[in-house]
């Protein structure tokens, strides 16, 4: 029902930096687009939920973008929210070697918008705030059995670092870290 009512949008894109009063709109997206990603994966919904309630609470998502090493962005389709990215400053991963290092955090869009290269448009609004402020490399994490989005940071020039595993109570997940020199 969601794709239907969504489809009849005209999708006029706007993306900009979020705010405080955007942190609703991103813990549902967060909620949305976690369980588009990774749900089919939870044997237990408890876990699921548990999850969603101490990663995309209002009051942990409004913590989060007050924060001065994070930044978020979000973006609507006709004034709808569909899609958000974050950008962690002074982000070490043991992967890298780099004082200057920041982390692709997230991007999600729901998944009837992934076609109007939000994600892309996302992902560029953070690389250049990257570079605006003088980091050297940018590095993410990223489901290894997510092929689409692999594809799309190999496509936008990121290299595979090496594996880590991330749990998430009864789920084990096995991620692939990548980076990008700026």
């Amino acid at each position: 029902m969601l794709a239907i009512i969504l489809k009849g949008l005209m999708n006029k894109i706007e993306t900009r930096l979020a705010e405080k009063k955007d942190a609703e709109y991103i813990a549902l997206l967060g909620r949305i687009t976690f369980t588009e990603t990774f749900g089919h994966f939870f044997r237990d919904k408890k876990d699921l939920l548990n999850y969603y309630n101490s990663t995309f609470s209002v009051e942990k998502i409004e913590k989060s973008i007050a924060k001065p090493n994070n930044i978020f962005w979000i973006s609507f389709a006709d004034r709808l929210p569909v899609g958000y990215a974050k950008l962690k400053l002074n982000s070490k991963s043991k992967f890298i070697e780099s004082k200057k290092v920041c982390q692709l955090q997230k991007i999600y869009v729901l998944k009837d918008f992934l076609s109007k290269k939000i994600g892309l448009e996302l992902q560029n609004r953070l690389l250049n705030k990257a570079k605006e402020l003088k980091f050297k490399q940018i590095w993410l994490s990223v489901l290894n059995s997510n092929e689409r989005a692999i594809r799309f940071y190999k496509k936008n020039g990121f290299k595979n670092i090496g594996n880590h595993d991330f749990q998430i109570g009864k789920e084990s997940f096995e991620f692939v870290a990548m980076q990008k020199a700026l």
